[in-house]
């Protein structure tokens, strides 16, 4: 990247980079190493074929969704905070009803830090985990949806690197590069969080991830929204605008996926639909109960003295803070968790405080309860006797209160002969992934799709089904 770069045209922003000289200079040497990355671990097809995306030119309304064809990498990868609110207060915690922070405070340098870069971990991760799926697409308009996701990702990567790079001097700058080192499932540097070194080996796994693991990021960015140091807080407000659509592409796909199954049942008249290459519905609560308790774990353990100190410190919120009636310091607050005593679940009360990763846990399961709800009346609006439940919180879980018991998806605790003679009746079985495997055939064709998934009902900015939505 040349030193003269057009910061305005080649990296759509504002916050007024061209006039950052020192920022600039960091990000002319961070640039073609992000795009070296992309390169080597982002989609591995149809880096040369023209792709119709949607690109974030500016924050307001018509801005935020420039629609239009080109190669993965020309992407504008912008950076973007969302506007500021004058007067603006800190809403929880110590410092509540003082100024937001406009620079980081010392004091809270290394945990900000800490936060900044983990949320920006995951971001090249699920992009990394993703990078192959091109190859089974479907359908050309999920393929166009695949590609969507990964370049925002990689934009959610470049807002957190402008973090760093711009407020946390040296140290922001190197950890940056680690942002681009760290690989999703490498033995030596695997990502940070577990979730994100697992594989995504088809377009279920795919859907089944982005409705569950990035509902996950949704949580995680609105606590980061009502953070105390303002640039932080108005980067995940826009954030979140983009994380919306990656947990839409999710909720359709597995909706479509849904119905060709009942439209087989119905048709074949059978609950085999194996036989006529559909998945069954039975195999798709297995996927529910593998994501939904592997995205559980991002949450945290249920009592963590780190998130207690993120939200008294005024780092790290709870999701819709504002809309909560406590008295957002929580010191006198109590909240009701689930705990193991004597070999039973109880119900307890506990220190509110203690438990905010706990309290944002619950706001997550009641959403993702909202979407198997609606699975579930596609189900219901065409005869079928079958419901998708969400296992109890203990079930398979890998950290905090339950990652030393073994439950049933409807919390029932077990020992480990059992689980282990039992366990594919609820998760996955290689059986299981090698059907789904062999579902996995690309389809090229505009307007046509795979046997095993419903076409969506509109396409994409107003295009029809059968546009071409990549250039084949």
């Amino acid at each position: 990247m040349a030193a003269s770069a057009d910061y305005s045209e080649l990296i759509p922003n504002n916050v007024n980079l061209a006039s950052d000289r020192r920022l600039q200079r960091a990000l002319e040497s961070w640039h073609p190493k992000f795009m070296q990355w992309w390169k080597v671990r982002g989609p591995e097809y149809f880096q040369d074929k023209d792709i119709y995306l949607r690109t974030a030119i500016s924050v307001d309304k018509k801005g935020w969704a420039h629609f239009g064809s080109l190669k993965m990498p020309d992407y504008r990868w912008g950076i973007f905070l969302a506007e500021s609110v004058a007067d603006k207060t800190i809403g929880f915690g110590e410092h509540r009803g003082q100024p937001v922070w406009q620079d980081v405070p010392g004091e809270y340098r290394a945990p900000l830090r800490r936060l900044i870069v983990t949320q920006g971990d995951t971001e090249p991760a699920s992009v990394e985990q993703q990078r192959l799926l091109a190859a089974t697409a479907p359908s050309l308009i999920d393929m166009r949806n695949l590609f969507q996701v990964n370049v925002e990702e990689g934009r959610h990567l470049w807002a957190m690197v402008y973090l760093l790079m711009a407020y946390f001097g040296r140290d922001g700058r190197e950890e940056a590069e680690q942002l681009l080192i760290r690989q999703s499932g490498d033995v030596d540097k695997p990502r940070i969080l577990g979730a994100f070194n697992e594989k995504t080996p088809d377009w279920l796994a795919f859907f089944m991830f982005t409705f569950f693991t990035d509902r996950d990021g949704k949580y995680q960015l609105g606590t980061l929204a009502e953070s105390a140091f303002d640039p932080l807080a108005r980067s995940c407000q826009f954030m979140l605008t983009e994380e919306a659509h990656h947990m839409y592409v999710g909720e359709t796909g597995i909706s479509r996926v849904v119905q060709r199954a009942c439209e087989i049942m119905l048709d074949k008249k059978t609950d085999d639909v194996r036989k006529h290459g559909g998945v069954d519905l039975a195999t798709l609560q297995k996927y529910i109960n593998f994501h939904f308790s592997v995205s559980e774990d991002l949450f945290g353990s249920e009592r963590s003295t780190n998130a207690a100190n993120y939200y008294t410190a005024g780092l790290k919120g709870r999701y819709q803070e504002s809309r909560l009636t406590d008295d957002h310091v929580l010191v006198n607050e109590a909240y009701s968790v689930t705990r193991v005593e004597s070999g039973k679940l109880v119900n307890v009360e506990e220190s509110a405080l203690g438990v905010v990763n706990e309290r944002l846990r619950d706001d997550y399961i009641a959403d993702c309860q909202r979407g198997v709800d609606r699975w579930n009346r596609l189900i219901a609006e065409r005869g079928i006797d079958f419901s998708f439940t969400l296992p109890h919180r203990a079930f398979h879980r890998q950290i905090g209160e339950f990652a030393d018991v073994f439950a049933t998806p409807q919390g029932q605790l077990i020992d480990e002969a059992e689980w282990n003679k039992r366990k594919h009746d609820w998760l996955p079985s290689e059986e299981d992934q090698a059907y789904i495997g062999s579902l996995m055939v690309q389809v090229t064709t505009p307007g046509e799709f795979a046997p095993w998934i419903a076409p969506p009902r509109i396409g994409i900015n107003d295009q029809a089904i059968d546009f071409a939505y990549v250039s084949i």
